[in-house]
């Protein structure tokens, strides 16, 4: 018998499949890749780039990040309306009483003895309508040097709330904090208070997905929990 022949029980070498090496793939004929693949030697192609971040408060498109990612959680209504109130105190009180002199910043009384009724009517006139615009001045330039300082008013600091830019959380600038409480005041104070206060409380209830008053959504601006 010759040497050359297999043990029996034992598969040929040529077809052990634990002694085979695998074969590449021969490369094509024309030298260039499979088709969609990119050319020898070259660079991968670039991924495409994020979709762009919304900072009006909508929240973005399919697959854009949210705003809010990394930032504190938004501020309960009840504490924003609460932080609200003190801070309308705080100015509203010293600000009659050095009305008082003059007059005073709200008339309770009138000569026919109607009382309350009629001063609202006639609140907007003469002396009054002068420290309205007094008034006026005096909350925006306290809003606003408060939100820009640190974000928080005296309210706020009290609530430990904050406000803070939507796009990336940082403290709101001159502009933005000018902004933000021109449209809080201006309609309060001059021509619709009720109304006003009325739909900035619902919407810090209802607004999606980041409980955004009108005072907000124009400073793109958001009220959190600060830290």
């Amino acid at each position: 018998m010759s040497n050359d022949q297999p043990t029996p029980g034992q598969p040929p070498e040529d077809d052990d499949p634990f002694l085979k090496k695998p074969q590449e793939p021969p490369p094509p004929s024309d030298g260039q890749p499979p088709y969609g693949q990119p050319p020898y030697g070259s660079a991968p192609p670039p991924p495409p780039p994020p979709p762009p971040n919304d900072p009006y408060g909508s929240g973005g498109g399919f697959g854009a990040p949210d705003p809010l990612a990394g930032m504190p959680p938004l501020a309960e209504p009840g504490k924003r309306i609460l932080a609200r109130l003190i801070d309308f105190l705080i100015i509203s009180i010293p600000l009659y009483l050095i009305s008082l002199p003059w007059g005073g910043a709200v008339d309770v009384t009138t000569d026919d003895g109607d009382g309350f009724g009629d001063a609202i009517s006639n609140s907007y006139t003469g002396n009054q309508f002068v420290w309205s615009l007094i008034g006026l001045a005096v909350y925006i330039a306290y809003d606003t040097y408060f939100t820009h300082k640190d974000g928080r008013t005296l309210g706020k600091r009290l609530l430990k709330l904050r406000v803070a830019m939507l796009n990336d959380g940082r403290v709101p600038d001159t502009s933005a904090a000018l902004t933000r409480a021109a449209v809080l005041w201006a309609p309060a104070l001059l021509c619709c208070p009720c109304l006003w206060w009325l739909i900035n409380i619902v919407l810090m209830f209802t607004d999606k997905p980041y409980r955004q008053g009108l005072q907000d959504k124009a400073a793109k601006t958001v009220v959190v929990v600060a830290r």
